[in-house]
């Protein structure tokens, strides 16, 4: 994600630095890793791993862990932040090796951010629930252990043997297999060499005791017409449907994660998000499941309808919608026959025909930075939301704390309402270029005027897309991660980490929480 890790590679070496410039530590540790042959792990010297100092908070541990209390374990350092496409990526192949490797493996996350409320060990800790994460968790707020380390990218895993020394380091997401290689040859080797500690590590999970029934909702629409208010209920893994008061109608899934299609009752998500009517069709972006599913409102019957399932890696993939892999669709838009997804883990727009059920690109080259331009030269980073007023498309690019804008119609060019860059955030009103976001999940058009859920600024503001003029508008969330409006002129807001819907009228500025009725708890 964003800045490159400085790791310079050529076939099968890797040459990582540890050590601030000025540092305490002050090494250049040097491993060739045969990654193509047998993988044998070669150093040309020992290097002790740097302990784990400067955190300001440890979270699923009832106390703080070193790196020397785990000698015999074999440790896996994962260097993240939680708004990172990539890190959320890795986190399903840490939890693969967790599980494979529960008595010899210990995963510790140290949380370095990048956004000044992924500093907060109150953020960190919804994110740790929302993301189901089950290992110890540093927060490296002020990033000391990332300096120490020499860490520069997100996601970064640096890898320690059982007595104590660096044997490997790797950036970037899709690591799974090297890694799990390399403990494979870690536990032969320190088993003969009876350095080994085989007792399960147990870390204490951090909790959540909460009333709602809900549970991180990512996104939410409703439909006036239909006297129904769709949401996606994102960590129960289910959609949850009610009458425009919140008494329940209906549910699709909620049988734990997983991409079952069929009935609504038997039918699984993996943290759905974005949601969009078609008909009697209701569309969501399964986003861990990479795929785009169909929910027929009248038979009750959930089809997968773009996507294979597995992660995609081709950036410019086009053909028969179920054949072309995605990668996090977060977020889906649905104009006449096309649905327009946004496609986070690619940092791209792409476009399906719903009556041909084709699929291929249409904004954005896949480079993760702010750039505009022509569609096929722009680029985006993790795009997380979209809205229209029929002929503009605009885009919520939260790894550029921006909003950006596309012609419907293809004919022009990708422009930036607001924000800079990648690194250039905060919480400013203003005119253009002086406007500052930070990680806007959401947005939506209403009456000429953008809503935007200004998500790590835990509140909403407006945006006029023809001066560019943004203000704060509403406060009292925490972290929305999407917000609609619907035909009676109200906005519908996913107050993700309050496990709330909210009913806003623009006009007044008065909020009424939707109010869920004859909702069970999804099935364990």
């Amino acid at each position: 994600m964003t800045k490159p890790f400085r790791i310079p590679m050529s076939c099968g070496t890797t040459v990582f630095s540890i050590g601030r410039q000025a540092g305490r530590f002050g090494v250049l540790l040097t491993l060739f890793l045969n990654c193509f042959g047998q993988g044998m792990i070669q150093a040309q010297e020992k290097i002790e791993a740097p302990e784990l100092e400067g955190g300001v908070a440890w979270l699923n541990t009832a106390k703080p862990i070193t790196l020397k209390s785990l000698r015999g374990k074999i440790v896996l350092l994962d260097f993240w932040t939680l708004c990172c496409i990539n890190c959320i990526h890795t986190l399903p192949d840490l939890a693969k090796l967790e599980k494979k490797y529960a008595r010899e493996l210990v995963v510790i996350g140290v949380h370095s951010p990048k956004f000044e409320n992924e500093k907060e060990t109150a953020s960190i800790r919804k994110a740790l629930l929302r993301y189901e994460v089950k290992h110890p968790v540093v927060n490296d707020a002020n990033q000391r252990i990332w300096r120490t380390y020499g860490a520069s990218g997100w996601p970064s895993l640096v890898l320690i043997d059982p007595e104590g020394n660096v044997v490997a380091a790797r950036s970037g997401e899709g690591n799974y297999d090297l890694f799990d290689r390399l403990i494979t040859q870690l536990v032969k080797i320190h088993k003969e060499k009876k350095t080994l500690d085989t007792k399960e590590f147990k870390p204490e999970l951090d909790k959540e005791a909460s009333p709602e029934p809900l549970r991180f909702p990512g996104k939410v629409i409703a439909d006036p017409a239909s006297g129904r208010i769709f949401i996606a209920d994102s960590t129960n893994h289910r959609i949850v449907i009610t009458d425009m008061k919140g008494k329940v109608l209906d549910v699709a899934g909620g049988n734990g994660p997983g991409a079952t299609d069929g009935a609504f009752s038997a039918a699984t998500f993996n943290d759905p998000q974005g949601l969009a009517l078609f008909g009697n069709q209701l569309i969501v972006a399964d986003r861990k499941n990479h795929s785009i599913r169909s929910l027929d409102l009248k038979t009750k019957k959930v089809t997968r309808i773009a996507g294979t399932g597995i992660q995609g890696q081709d950036r410019d993939g086009r053909g028969k919608a179920l054949a072309v892999p995605l990668n996090s669709p977060w977020d889906v838009l649905v104009q006449g026959k096309a649905l327009f997804i946004a496609l986070a883990g690619h940092h791209q727009i792409w476009k399906m025909d719903l009556e041909q059920e084709t699929i291929a690109p249409f904004a954005g080259n896949g480079r993760e930075t702010l750039k505009d331009g022509p569609l096929s030269r722009s680029s985006f980073a993790q795009p997380s939301a979209l809205t229209t007023d029929g002929v503009t498309i605009w885009i919520a690019d939260s790894e550029t704390s921006s909003i950006r804008s596309i012609p419907l119609d293809g004919n022009g060019e990708v422009k930036t309402l607001v924000g800079l860059d990648l690194f250039e955030f905060g919480d400013i009103d203003g005119i253009g270029d002086q406007v500052r976001l930070q990680h806007a999940l959401g947005v939506t058009y209403l009456d000429g005027v953008l809503y935007v859920a200004d998500t790590y600024n835990s509140k909403l503001k407006t945006l006029d897309p023809k001066t560019r003029s943004s203000k704060g508008f509403l406060d009292g969330f925490h972290e929305p991660g999407g917000i609609s409006a619907a035909s009676n002129g109200k906005l519908y807001v996913a107050d993700t980490n309050n496990h709330q819907i909210w009913i806003v009228d623009p006009k007044t500025k008065e909020k009424e929480k939707l109010v869920i009725q004859g909702l069970g708890l999804p099935k364990p």
